[in-house]
């Protein structure tokens, strides 16, 4: 199998670091986020990899090159443009994935210690074009439901919700909702394939984070410093 990961976003909510590197490449302990997402993927056996690559590519290729050697890894690096929506970088490497009967796509930001064997065999009892992967995320604001007439019905207090949590199990059946560099998966893709009852949802309940704020990179790396990393199967 083949492991897509989207790496070439501006990571733009961690400016006073994206400033001089990618945010795949910023470090957890003394490694790089995106070596902590391809270990899970190798754990699983999965060490095929293409790395879609856009805002400072030439710095991710020349990182993860360095494990040329060390690694099991096969990787293609395939340049998908600085301004390429999460879609479009999608659709640009369907020849590397042509061949497959589905594919593994990953955010370069997220770490989780999902089963990916489990994921992987629920996406083929299902038998739909695409699984997306739900995690368990506690909204830090309430919500409220509001009725017509401006009454406030229901207040939820930071409730526990699910989200996307990334970790997909794709089929080439998606490329045909992918049409140029500003096909945003997630919007255009997705919920049309929700409306034609062809997206199913994967429910991990582990642990799951994402590297999109300071504050989450330094959670993140003090549950490496304790040892306390779940999502370190390998």
């Amino acid at each position: 199998m083949t492991a897509v990961i989207l790496a070439g976003g501006k990571g733009t909510r961690l400016a006073e670091l994206t400033r001089l590197k990618p945010k795949p490449l910023i470090k957890i302990g003394t490694k790089p986020i995106i070596w902590h997402i391809m270990k899970i993927y190798s754990f699983y056996g999965i060490n095929k990899f293409v790395i879609c690559l856009g805002f400072k590519g030439n710095l991710i290729k020349k990182e993860l090159l360095k494990y040329r050697n060390l690694e099991k890894w096969n990787i293609n690096f395939v340049n998908t443009g600085i301004n390429t929506m999460t879609g479009g970088r999608i659709k640009k490497v369907r020849n590397f994935v042509k061949n497959d009967k589905f594919f593994c796509v990953s955010y370069g930001d997220g770490l989780s210690d999902i089963k990916i064997d489990k994921l992987i065999k629920f996406h083929q009892k299902k038998k739909k074009a695409a699984t997306l992967t739900a995690v368990r995320y506690k909204n830090p604001k309430g919500i409220l439901s509001i009725s017509q007439n401006s009454e406030v019905a229901k207040i939820k207090e930071k409730p526990i919700e699910y989200i996307n949590g990334g970790f997909f199990i794709l089929t080439n059946k998606i490329f045909k909702y992918l049409k140029n560099n500003k096909s945003i998966f997630e919007e255009d893709c997705l919920p049309q394939l929700s409306k034609i009852k062809q997206l199913n949802a994967y429910k991990h309940n582990g642990f799951w984070a994402c590297m999109d704020t300071m504050r989450e990179k330094i959670e993140i790396n003090n549950i490496w410093k304790k040892k306390k990393a779940l999502w370190k199967v390998w």
